[in-house]
């Protein structure tokens, strides 16, 4: 996978740095062009000397449904009608998922080994987008960035056309894992006409856990000063 650099996203990603009573809100959005090369190369060739004959993998249910607690319409009936079938992804697609983690969230983290159960495939963009900005707007600094946000990325990656996937770990791989994390997401826009993908990922850290917290960055340190001033 290779970084694009966006100054649009840039821009947005400095924005996205919102303080709340309770909470700590820092989010980034990322461009990557589905280029293999380099580790990207050797991860797919060990994801293909590992799988079985099948290419196709199972991922787990939309968020949609989970959230929901109710049937998708993604999801289709057995010739037998026994139930619903699973999503699936292909090796190249989820090497594609699994490259651009590495990439967002190096060197401090690995997900070589992350299974296609830990992925879902979203099929509905206005769900997604209203579940980004339903998590979002819990600052109000929030709505005057959010039509220039979804702009941005409509621009970069055409949202229309995308597959949308989001990554849902264990708490023993999720980068976000550690205590005081009040809910985080991570979602995938690729278009494979552009073989790009855009990743947005987002995290909202408890305050009293700030407060508390020796690993406190320096940057966030800064802004509640000033915020008190």
């Amino acid at each position: 996978m290779k970084f694009l650099e966006s100054s649009i996203f840039e821009a947005i990603n400095s924005a996205l740095r919102f303080q709340t009573g309770e909470s700590v809100i820092r989010g980034r959005i990322e461009s990557y062009s589905c280029k293999m090369a380099g580790d990207h190369k050797k991860l797919f060739k060990i994801m293909n000397a590992e799988a079985k004959a099948n290419d196709l993998q199972a991922l787990s249910p939309p968020r949609s449904m989970m959230v929901a607690n109710s049937p998708s319409k993604s999801y289709s009936q057995s010739s037998e009608g026994e139930g619903p079938l699973c999503d699936t992804i292909n090796r190249k697609t989820l090497s594609y998922l699994i490259a651009t983690l590495n990439a967002s969230f190096s060197p401090d983290y690995d997900f070589s080994h992350a299974k296609s159960e830990e992925f879902s495939r979203e099929h509905s963009l206005r769900w997604v987008v209203s579940t980004i900005d339903g998590n979002l707007s819990a600052s109000n600094e929030y709505e005057p960035l959010k039509s220039q946000l979804w702009s941005a990325i409509d621009h970069e990656i055409t949202l229309s056309e995308c597959d949308i996937y989001s990554y849902n770990p264990d708490l023993d791989s999720d980068p976000y894992g550690e205590d005081g994390c009040l809910w985080s997401f991570n979602y995938f826009f690729f278009n494979k006409r552009l073989k790009r993908i855009v990743f947005f990922t987002c995290y909202a850290m408890g305050m009293t856990y700030c407060v508390e917290s020796s690993a406190l960055s320096e940057d966030l340190m800064m802004e509640m000063d000033d915020s008190l001033e």
